[in-house]
């Protein structure tokens, strides 16, 4: 009996996506000047916000992807603005270190052609923790910090469709249900797989009252549950299906084999930078957030096409 080989993958699209990643490296920055970089009047009392959202977004978009401190940043920009031509002002540090506490980062992304198939997965970001600075310059003992990094990923065009930010002592599966909560409710969901940490219950059943199906491995150790809601009914065929047919046989016939591909975005996360800068939970939240739309950018430019070999 000849022994199992892992299956090989051709790229059929390498002239554009040669060109998608030299253009992933390309300095052009373009600013519209009909863009709404300062803010519109609120209507309430005190002063008003000077600077949109957008233009808050844009400095902490050059700050994540060059890794520059606050006033570096202001610098950058302002020297592109005068680049180009545009006689805006720039936020300061602290205007940008204030509004990156409550800001709504916008995160693009193109959709696919039919229902989502999503990726759900999990890592842990590090923070600077309480006394680690102390720790560095006097020595003694400190304490590490982490953050847990949920994300929700469409399989077709690799863009990242729902992300939640954490501390390290949540778990994954309590987190699935407010991920699909920020898919649109008129979105078709095919698919949603994951590891066997989201095996529970309540993860089965929000599956389910989207429609979609769920393809996560039973724990070794699964017991038949009561078929009272239909992500049991789900979960027990689940079951049945890798105890006759075998848990890798599942998978293959399943697709589980997809998720490996939100294990790859998260390595991608972690490319631009393996720690967060911001101090606060809520300025972490918005790092995060604009990483992600750093990312969906790239992956808009173009994605391998690949095919089976043989």
């Amino acid at each position: 009996m000849s022994s199992w080989s892992p299956t090989t993958y051709k790229t059929r699209n390498w002239p554009s996506y040669n060109t998608a990643l030299k253009q992933r490296g390309s300095l052009s920055i373009w600013f519209d000047p009909e863009m709404p970089w300062h803010a519109a009047p609120t209507g309430k009392r005190g002063r008003q916000p000077e600077f949109s959202d957008a233009a808050i977004q844009v400095c902490l978009t050059m700050k994540v992807l060059f890794g520059m401190p606050l006033r570096q940043t202001a610098g950058f920009v302002e020297s592109l603005l005068r680049l180009a031509g545009l006689d805006w002002q720039v936020p300061d540090f602290s205007t940008l270190c204030r509004r990156q506490k409550t800001l709504s980062v916008a995160i693009p992304y193109r959709g696919g052609s039919g229902p989502l198939h999503l990726l759900i997965d999990a890592t842990g970001i590090k923070a600077e923790g309480e006394g680690e600075w102390n720790a560095r310059k006097h020595g003694g003992p400190k304490k590490r910090l982490w953050r847990k990094l949920h994300l929700g990923m469409d399989e077709e065009t690799l863009e990242i469709r729902a992300i939640g930010v954490t501390t390290s002592n949540v778990g994954d599966a309590p987190m699935l249900p407010d991920l699909l909560e920020q898919i649109p409710s008129d979105q078709e969901i095919a698919t949603v797989t994951a590891d066997g940490a989201y095996d529970t219950r309540r993860c089965h059943n929000v599956i389910a009252a989207r429609g979609a199906a769920a393809v996560i491995p039973p724990r070794k150790n699964a017991q038949l549950w009561k078929p009272t809601t239909a992500g049991a009914v789900a979960r027990n065929e689940a079951v049945r299906a890798c105890k006759y047919l075998g848990r890798a046989l599942w998978r293959k016939l399943t697709g589980y084999h997809r998720r490996s591909r939100a294990e790859t975005k998260m390595h991608c996360v972690k490319l631009l930078g393996q720690g967060l800068m911001a101090r606060d939970f809520e300025r972490q939240v918005a790092e995060l957030q604009i990483r992600i739309a750093v990312l969906n950018r790239y992956t808009a430019l173009g994605i391998p096409v690949t095919e089976p070999v043989g």
